[in-house]
């Protein structure tokens, strides 16, 4: 994602596409979307063992960084992964981790299991009927106040709510449940098989990142899964939600770069008249158009991660920025990627679609392009 990967990071990144190239291709990607599997648990856990889930788990736990710069190296890991349109919750599960690092030694256990890729762990946050409000855009106070309820019942807590939205939700053993209690928004670890929890699978237009809808039912939960209450919650989700807004624009800018790469070796080896289209003027502006908001989109989505890693109090709007430019950028690019193929290119055999599914579903995962635009406005009223 830098521009200029240190030696360490470029190492990490070959490793990982030299992975996907092997174990992920885009052949794969499709038989996956047919059988309605969304990724192979055993492939999963060979993912991070190549550190996908290590760089927000401190060292004690097993985790740690290649070059001391987490976001930085997990977007290198997501371009790849958009790149390829590869399936894994990626996303949500850093997303999880990012919540619950300040707590990593009370759920050492919990964070080695998702470290290792042995239990799946999500965010559960979204809520039928309302967009991403994790981070407290258009509520009072910068409050997110959540229909879905935990109340205590004197021997634990009870949750009751639907959370909708929920990445890989359908194949995962554990949720971090954004919910609102008594004394504000609370976290909560809810597992998969409890009674009460019902998951049933979504669709969405990418082929293998899936959602899923998920109720709770008063569900019980021992105390001790309580993971945070109040701000030290509200605290927590912001730091998701960056995470995961950082993450999933890298992913777009991946796809997207996948997508140019595709058109531009189109336009080169495809001839009309005797030319080849890449000779013609007008597709020439089209491509330096599509390329110049390509890098603008990798250049904003690096400094994001940037943020994050070296000037939290920017961070923020740093991501702001990325993901409601990346937002608008890269279904544009898709979209002229695919009218520049002509015919083929609206075909369901050729795997341009397969790019531009991935970068619409990032573009209204975790905050619209409006949505972080409205952050932006607050967080310029706030200063």
């Amino acid at each position: 994602m830098p521009h200029d990967p240190a030696a360490d990071q470029r190492f990490f990144q070959a490793t990982t596409r030299d992975f996907l190239a092997g174990t992920m291709p885009v052949a794969t990607v499709r038989e996956l979307g047919e059988t309605g599997t969304g990724f192979d648990r055993r492939w999963w856990r060979r993912g991070a063992e190549l550190g996908w889930t290590a760089m927000l788990v401190p060292e004690s736990l097993g985790g740690g960084t290649v070059s001391g710069r987490p976001m930085t190296e997990l977007a290198l890991v997501a371009m790849e992964l958009g790149r390829s349109c590869a399936p894994g919750p990626f996303v949500t599960t850093n997303a999880v981790l990012a919540g619950l690092a300040p707590h990593a030694e009370r759920f050492a256990d919990i964070v080695t299991a998702v470290l290792s890729g042995e239990r799946i762990a999500v965010w559960a946050v979204y809520e039928p009927g309302r967009g991403f409000d994790a981070l407290g855009t258009g509520t009072p106070a910068g409050r997110a106040a959540y229909a879905t309820r935990i109340e205590s019942d004197g021997t634990g807590v009870r949750l009751t709510g639907v959370k909708d939205r929920v990445e890989a939700g359908d194949q995962a053993d554990l949720f971090l449940v954004t919910a609102s209690g008594p004394r504000g928004p609370v976290q909560v670890l809810v597992p998969a098989d409890a009674p009460g929890v019902t998951v049933e699978p979504a669709w969405t237009l990418d082929l293998v990142r899936r959602t899923a809808r998920v109720t709770f039912d008063h569900v019980a939960v021992p105390s001790d899964a309580v993971v945070n209450i109040g701000a030290e919650a509200e605290t927590a989700v912001r730091a998701q939600a960056l995470t995961a807004a950082v993450l999933t624009a890298a992913e777009s800018v991946g796809a997207a770069d996948s997508a140019f790469d595709a058109t531009l070796a189109w336009l080169s080896d495809r001839y009309t008249f005797g030319r080849p289209l890449a000779s013609y003027q007008a597709l020439k502006h089209r491509m330096a158009d599509n390329k110049t908001w390509l890098e603008a989109c990798r250049a904003t989505a690096a400094a994001a991660a940037a943020a994050w890693d070296d000037d939290p109090a920017t961070a923020a709007e740093a991501v702001g920025i990325a993901k409601s430019y990346v937002g608008a950028k890269a279904p544009v690019i898709g979209q002229d990627c695919v009218q520049l193929h002509g015919g083929i290119g609206v075909t369901w055999e050729h795997d341009l679609h397969l790019y531009l599914r991935r970068i619409t579903l990032g573009r209204a995962l975790y905050g619209t392009p409006e949505e972080h635009r409205r952050r932006i406005t607050d967080l310029l009223d706030a200063a």
